[in-house]
């Protein structure tokens, strides 16, 4: 049994396409430790090269847990994976001093490193008007009501969401106050201590390594997973960038030069929608993904 005083999480943050399962797996390695991921695209089974899953081979270097644990099909909410994070965490803290969480879905790290905000109960009726809006008039209504009512909080949402906006805009509606108003309670206490890592680098740099990347997911098969996986686009799981562009080129509304374009667009506006948040954590350490010797000595050290 490890003592409490030494347990550590170890969390690793940074936009899409930076490097973060490398240097988890090189720092899993090196602390001889487990990987837990809060990459929220990277937990279902039927999502492999959108959500540029690890491989079997990275898979394979370091033990990983929730990437390819749940289906499209399941209902799996963040508060869901609070509690699976949280207990999953205390099983292997059993066997070590560390534990590595990677991913790049802040809203999920948030709510294992500081706990979930407190929300009102809102009437469904709320919900249920929103829901009859989207499927009126499309995503464009409710990304300006959000942009006019809770700027703040525009910034930090995807955009491409609608399950994301309406949450936002029922409470809105509801209370008559913004969102982020209730996102800024008191952090909760962890057993553990939290050691953040963000990896950053040039933007310029940044975003053509996205669009590298994008060719390399589109050369090895990401129009033909998105078309098998077109029938279920209305789907929770399937509200993100890598798909949404490709069901929008398969309903008609643009052709695929077009639609890699989108693909394009969109991956370096949710990296830089991803950078806004992470920033907001003045307590993490900032590295270039070159460094990683530097960030191996930070943890040890620490």
């Amino acid at each position: 049994m490890i003592n409490e005083e030494e347990k550590r999480l170890i969390v690793i943050v940074g936009p899409t396409g930076i490097g973060k399962t490398a240097l988890s797996i090189r720092l899993a390695q090196e602390l001889q430790t487990e990987i837990v991921s809060a990459d929220s695209r990277q937990f279902y089974q039927e999502t492999e090269i959108g959500t540029a899953k690890p491989s079997e081979k990275e898979l394979s270097a370091a033990p990983h847990h929730l990437v390819n644990s749940l289906s499209i099909h399941d209902a799996y909410s963040v508060g869901d994976f609070e509690k699976d994070a949280i207990s999953l965490i205390h099983e292997l803290h059993h066997k070590h001093h560390s534990v590595l969480m990677v991913g790049g879905s802040g809203l999920y790290v948030d709510a294992v490193c500081q706990g979930l905000d407190q929300f009102p109960n809102i009437h469904p009726s709320y919900r249920d008007q929103l829901n009859g809006e989207f499927r009126d008039k499309g995503i464009g209504p409710l990304q300006k009501e959000l942009l006019d009512k809770d700027p703040d909080y525009y910034q930090l949402v995807d955009l491409k969401n609608p399950h994301r906006l309406i949450r936002a805009l029922e409470v809105i509606r509801a209370t008559h106050q913004t969102f982020s108003s209730f996102r800024n309670r008191k952090p909760v206490k962890r057993p553990f201590d939290i050691i953040t890592i963000g990896l950053e680098m040039d933007r310029e740099k940044l975003y053509e390594r996205i669009n590298k990347r994008m060719d390399i997911m589109i050369s090895t098969g990401l129009f033909e997973e998105a078309k098998k996986l077109y029938p279920f686009r209305e789907l929770n799981a399937l509200q993100t960038v890598g798909y949404q562009e490709i069901f929008g080129y398969l309903d008609g509304l643009y052709d695929k030069e077009e639609a890699i374009r989108l693909l394009k667009r969109n991956s370096r506006r949710y990296a830089k929608r991803q950078m806004t948040w992470f920033k907001k954590n003045p307590t993490t350490h900032w590295f270039p993904p070159d460094q990683i010797d530097a960030i191996i000595q930070l943890v040890k050290r620490d």
